[in-house]
């Protein structure tokens, strides 16, 4: 039914200024526990309704509509076959340095700098190279805007498709606006699953997360790529909102997913190290790890 996007939401194409504005609202939503004022009640926190920019909300109304079973199916047999382009890895992070946010006041950092950064600290603490390679490339997907890919098919709070829509998910009210809402075989908590079978056999809305998941599959170790799938699956490593389709084997790669979400949410270090300094050890890094050449 919504397969194709060409036409969909019309004049609301650009919902957010950027997609930068996802990140920045991100952090509204999930503060740093550390950077707490100690005279909000904890609850504040979590109050969708009070997000200050009206294009998240409609971001979410379009997202929450249009991801349907359909649609993500459709998607999925569309990307996932990697015939757009064939490119270094280099030429995609140029592409990234495009999507800086001029609008957020809280940031002038390029995406760039956000990767560097998130893989920055990851490595100062010591954790294996694969995880620093993660957090270097774990926003590499939103190079979905490079094929005409709309905001809210590139970011935004992941989830499953095909079963009930959980309440737990930001913005829940927008689903009332997805047809699947309404089909028998998909509004159940089941849906199209079977209890506890796995993250695996489940298809979660489309996005950045799932298609650079599918292009790393073959390259990096199982726990990275957990981080990479389901970063945006706050609903699940913040609210357990979907046990009952996760395996014992996924709740046990969900504690580096829970891991890895601070990197990539507080990373913020003013005294970075120069890309001149850390331009050597990235490369190398890459090198180790995946071929010369991507395809997308």
């Amino acid at each position: 039914m919504h397969s194709n996007n060409s036409s969909l939401a019309g004049e609301n194409r650009g919902p957010l200024s950027s997609l930068e504005d996802w990140d920045a609202d991100l952090l509204k939503r999930y503060p740093d526990p550390s950077s707490i004022n100690e005279d909000k009640k904890a609850e504040e926190f979590r109050n969708y309704q009070a997000t200050e920019k009206d294009g998240v909300r409609e971001f979410y109304r379009l997202n929450h509509t249009f991801q349907t079973y359909e649609y993500v199916m459709a998607k999925k047999a569309d990307f996932l076959k990697f015939d757009k382009k064939e490119m270094p890895i280099w030429a995609a992070f140029d592409f990234l340095n495009q999507l800086v946010d001029d609008s957020d006041p809280d940031t002038d950092l390029d995406q760039m700098q956000h990767l560097l950064q998130t893989s920055e600290a990851i490595r100062n603490d010591g954790h294996p190279d694969w995880m620093v390679l993660v957090g270097l490339i774990h926003d590499m997907g939103k190079v979905l805007c490079l094929f005409g890919e709309q905001q809210w098919a590139v970011v935004g709070d992941t989830f499953p498709v095909g079963c009930a829509f959980s309440d737990k998910i930001v913005y829940p009210e927008f689903f009332e606006l997805n047809p699947d809402r309404y089909n028998t075989d998909y509004n159940t908590e089941l849906g199209v699953y079977t209890r506890n079978c796995g993250l695996d056999n489940v298809h979660m809305s489309w996005g950045h997360d799932e298609y650079v998941y599918h292009m790393m599959k073959d390259y990096i170790p199982e726990p990275g790529l957990y981080m990479l799938r389901y970063h945006s699956f706050y609903a699940q490593h913040r609210e357990n909102a979907y046990n009952h389709l996760m395996s014992g084997h996924d709740q046990e790669m969900f504690k580096w997913v829970n891991l890895f979400n601070p990197y990539d949410l507080y990373s913020k270090n003013p005294n970075q190290k120069s890309w001149d300094e850390l331009k050597p050890y990235y490369e190398d890094l890459l090198a180790k790890y995946l071929p010369a050449n991507l395809k997308f």
